[in-house]
């Protein structure tokens, strides 16, 4: 993940990784998000946040929702629309950087933010609010990062332990919400060629009051 958090370098960075025609993490949705799934809801809005290439947001609208995602990469964000279509599904993808995005409120069912940790701890508490607030009452986050633990593996994520999560701070950060999954454990990935080996996750679904 990117470590520096301003527009035009994040950008240049993650289309030179996009570069290629391969999908850097995978087709398959991220394993946590998947694993929600009898919690998801059935209908309704969802907002993938720094979705890359499209394999969760593509994933979320096969299970039946309207889905609208954004990434700061174009070059994600084109991979991400001919995932879509190979796959038959409508998703409103966006280019945007998550600072500068103009968040709704109130707006959708489900959040997915998973390995969104390009972003700084001032950067990060913004987006976790922003996040919040485009929920609806009883809507679901969904979030799944890696820990600090994961700086002893190299499966992937910022090698900062200052854009990892720990449990305590994720809910410092969500305690206006009602937690209703967070743990820590370690798992193997196999997500694309970016993501693989053993590593060091938390993962969290909270559902805001």
């Amino acid at each position: 993940m990117s470590t520096n958090t301003s527009f035009g370098d994040a950008a240049a960075m993650w289309n030179q990784r996009y570069a290629g025609d391969e999908l850097l993490f995978g087709e398959a949705p991220n394993d946590y998000l998947r694993a929600q799934a009898p919690r998801l809801p059935r209908r309704g809005r969802a907002l993938c946040v720094a979705d890359g290439e499209g394999r969760n947001s593509v994933w979320l609208a096969q299970q039946g929702l309207q889905v609208d995602a954004f990434d700061i990469a174009e070059r994600g964000v084109a991979k991400a629309r001919a995932l879509a279509r190979r796959h038959g599904v409508a998703v409103d993808f966006a280019v945007a950087d998550g600072d500068a995005l103009a968040w709704p409120e109130a707006v959708y069912d489900l959040v997915a933010a998973i390995f969104i940790q390009f972003a700084d701890p001032a950067m990060r508490q913004r987006l976790f609010a922003n996040m919040l607030r485009a929920l609806r009452p009883g809507g679901l986050l969904v979030l799944q990062g890696y820990t600090p633990r994961q700086l002893q593996y190299r499966s992937g994520g910022p090698q900062r332990i200052d854009h990892l999560y720990t449990e305590e701070m994720l809910r410092e950060a969500f305690a206006a919400a009602e937690i209703v999954e967070l743990r820590s454990y370690d798992a193997e990935l196999r997500e694309g060629t970016q993501h693989t080996g053993m590593a060091a996750l938390v993962g969290m679904v909270v559902r805001k009051r």
